[in-house]
């Protein structure tokens, strides 16, 4: 399991509620994607994790019906990938937009093939709090919890 916290940018390593499809009309949809090529993206997102998301947006006064919260992959770490959480304004053109307890998730394409299945929730302990990901695409990880290998 991978561990981050902080929004904006910040990655911050610190050691898995339904997803649905935002449609055009504004509903929610069922909990997997189908993209254009006829593969899935599950990502589920607990209510735990969607309160704190849903409370870092308010300190941001990003309330508006179209932000949300971007999950993304990027090169890095001691294992090859990061997890990343950045608090967006509204979705790009070719996201993928899910939403779950209430909480837009954007992910892009890249990151959608590493994030299938992916568990996200947000742990509190006396060591210290953040965005926990269990994915079950991960074949190995750092001994710090900071970054993943698929």
């Amino acid at each position: 399991m991978t561990r981050v916290g902080g929004f904006g940018g910040e990655r911050v390593a610190r050691g898995p509620s339904s997803a649905g499809i935002d449609t055009p009309n504004g509903g929610i949809m069922d909990t997997t994607v189908q993209s254009g090529q006829g593969e899935s993206l599950g990502i589920t997102l607990s209510e735990v994790a969607a309160g704190e998301v849903r409370k870092f947006m308010s300190e941001e006064k990003m309330e508006g019906e179209a932000a949300g919260l971007r999950v993304s992959v990027v090169p890095g770490g001691c294992s090859g990938f990061e997890y990343a959480l950045n608090l967006e304004p509204e979705a790009r053109d070719d996201d993928f937009v899910l939403g779950s307890h209430g909480v837009r998730l954007f992910i892009d394409p890249f990151s959608a093939q590493y994030l299938e299945g992916v568990s996200i929730d947000y742990q509190s302990t006396f060591q210290g709090s953040g965005f926990t990901f269990d994915n079950p695409n991960a074949t190995g990880g750092c001994g710090c919890g900071s970054s993943f290998a698929v």
